[in-house]
């Protein structure tokens, strides 16, 4: 996970379009977009900004510390109750082990994502 993960992951958690972004940091929509898509590199003077932003320390904006742990539980049970996939009465139970607060959101959003389907 790189730098550009990480922006549209605070970017998404403040609920902040790319627009706003690029106008916060009076920058181009497109040069914002092509951070996040790491297609080019934040220039340092932008970083202190975004940071600030985002409110988080700079080193947040660097971290890479994604970490999802799903075990298929059903069938090999195990003694921690850790981890799994399931079908309950055509309901679908998924127990995950989530060892960070990034993977977390991602899993939050990706849940949102799929709950708003319906």
């Amino acid at each position: 996970m790189g730098v550009g993960t990480n922006l549209k992951r605070l970017r998404s958690k403040t609920k902040f379009s790319q627009q706003d972004m690029a106008d916060q940091l009076h920058i181009d929509r497109a040069t914002y977009a092509n951070w996040e898509n790491e297609m080019f590199d934040v220039k340092s003077q932008y970083i202190p900004k975004l940071a600030e932003i985002f409110d988080v320390e700079i080193h947040e904006l660097f971290r890479d510390n994604q970490k999802i742990q799903v075990t298929n539980n059903i069938e090999n049970k195990d003694k921690t109750g850790a981890g799994g996939v399931g079908v309950q009465k055509g309901k679908v139970i998924i127990n995950m082990i989530i060892t960070d607060e990034n993977s977390l959101s991602k899993v939050k959003e990706e849940l949102d994502k799929y709950l708003n389907k319906e």
